[in-house]
């Protein structure tokens, strides 16, 4: 039921996840009840959590779900949110300023009018359009609920053979999982190495971990087909060449923008299918609406272009800005490089900036290098090793991109190429960076360092 409409504006924010609750509770510390009123819709049943937490929730890392939920409803409610669980917006009317809204338990449906719109649907997991993809037992893992699903399935299934097509980040971290729990794993990918965000040759770094693991590969592999038996339930997953028996199937194929609502509105949309806004995160070409989180698109900083990036990261900076300019203040976000980092067993994996494809695809000519070395000094104990590569444009030396995959300490070493890239650094600059040094920590020669005196004379001797 509406509140009735007494009292300064109303911001009205669909979905309650990192971006829309953000800026929901970005624009409550600016503005009390009296000068706003809020009103969030979410489908589900849970707010304000981490979605990049699921597959170490199902792999028994987390044990806890409620330890992935940042916020939970009734804190949101207790600063003067109205916050609508289990209620889906339907439609929006930009003309008339408002949206209409289904309760998905009763069926319901209401207007609620707004001053103010806030835009954070998220993104949907790729269901492939064939037969058997949405049959009892295959799974996408894109929110708390779909956890509890997949967690629910697994308790149900009696064998213990699990098939995860895809091998990006979501379709690893899941594969791991899965072994983590007993089953036993095969990752079905359409392209030639794990791990597209990486250049094949690092990524086949991370399919000799993952086989080391006992999780089988199987690349350059269509899936054609999700097979299920006379119950229902899959069965196998077909590519052309063969079968491969499952129990569960989990589908790692990555995400897209949820943007049907906006779409329909005329809302403007990139070539990715996100949301298009300016640096405030107001859709262009409208005064009183803003998006963010994964149904936008966002400026890359290394190529000029839009990208899609579906990180929880970018999400709560997103909901700050709009937080911020919703409550009378000023905010704006410049964009990204690109950095994401994840992990196979103890393998970090790790990337910033521009992979070779994508350079050449915006038409820059660069160098690329790649060096080995260690996490700490060499006579240190336990120091792993590391594989580092970089590229560097032509002439001017500019920074492109960093892809490392190693041990122990060899992920959040990407912050570093990421910062230079943010900047604008060249590799010959950064090979003056005064990192922290101490045996057991780096050697003297940090590898991200050496990768730099590497690229930089590569670009002196070819320029």
């Amino acid at each position: 039921m509406n509140k009735s409409r007494t009292r300064g504006e109303r911001l009205v924010v669909i979905g309650g996840d990192a971006a829309g609750m953000s800026a929901a509770s970005q624009a409550r510390r600016l503005k009390g009840p009296d000068e706003l009123e809020i009103v969030a819709f979410e489908r589900g049943h849970f707010t304000s959590y981490s979605a990049c937490g699921i597959p170490y929730w199902v792999g028994g890392d987390v044990t806890d779900r409620d330890r992935l939920i940042a916020r939970t409803p009734e804190e949101h409610r207790a600063r003067d949110i109205d916050l609508r669980l289990r209620t889906e917006v339907t439609e929006l009317d930009l003309d008339g300023r408002r949206v209409r809204a289904r309760d998905v338990d009763s069926g319901a449906e209401s207007w609620t009018s707004y001053d103010k719109l806030v835009i954070a649907t998220g993104a949907r997991p790729i269901r492939p359009d064939m037969p058997g993809a949405d049959a009892p037992g295959v799974h996408g893992v894109q929110t708390l609920d779909d956890g509890q699903e997949l967690l629910d399935s697994l308790a149900r299934t009696r064998g213990r053979r699990a098939v995860v097509v895809g091998a990006g980040y979501i379709g690893v971290e899941m594969a791991e999982a899965l072994i983590n729990r007993g089953y036993e794993v095969t990752v079905v990918n359409r392209g030639s190495e794990p791990m597209s965000t990486l250049d094949p040759d690092m990524g086949r770094l991370v399919h000799e971990a993952m086989e080391g693991l006992g999780i089988t590969m199987v690349n350059d592999a269509e899936v054609t087909g999700i097979l299920t038996g006379d119950d229902g339930r899959v069965r196998a997953v077909a590519t052309r060449e063969r079968e491969f028996p499952a129990d569960v199937v989990v589908l790692g194929i990555g995400v897209r923008p949820e943007t049907a609502l906006a779409r329909a509105a005329g809302l403007p949309l990139g070539t990715h299918g996100g949301l298009l806004t300016d640096r405030s995160m107001r859709v262009r070409g409208q005064e009183n609406v803003w998006a963010g989180g994964d149904c936008v698109e966002v400026l890359d900083l290394v190529s000029g272009q839009e990208r899609h990036i579906a990180l929880g990261t970018h999400a709560n900076k997103h909901g700050q800005v709009i937080g911020t300019n919703v409550g009378g203040g000023y905010a704006t976000f410049p964009g990204v490089v690109g950095t994401a980092v994840s992990k196979v067993c103890d393998l970090e994996i790790a990337r910033t900036g521009l992979r070779e494809k994508d350079a050449h695809r915006v038409g820059l000519r660069f160098e690329a290098v790649t060096i080995e070395s260690t996490s700490r000094a060499g006579y240190y104990p336990n120091a792993s090793p590391m594989t580092v590569k970089m590229l560097a444009e032509l002439r001017t030396g500019r920074l492109l991109g960093v892809q490392i995959v190693g041990r122990e300490g060899a992920g959040k070493r990407v912050d570093i190429a990421a910062v230079a890239l943010t900047a604008g650094m060249t590799a010959e600059q950064m090979t003056t960076l005064d990192l922290g040094y101490a045996p057991p920590f780096s050697p003297v020669w940090d590898p991200v360092l050496v990768a730099a005196r590497k690229a930089a004379t590569k670009v002196r001797e070819t320029s």
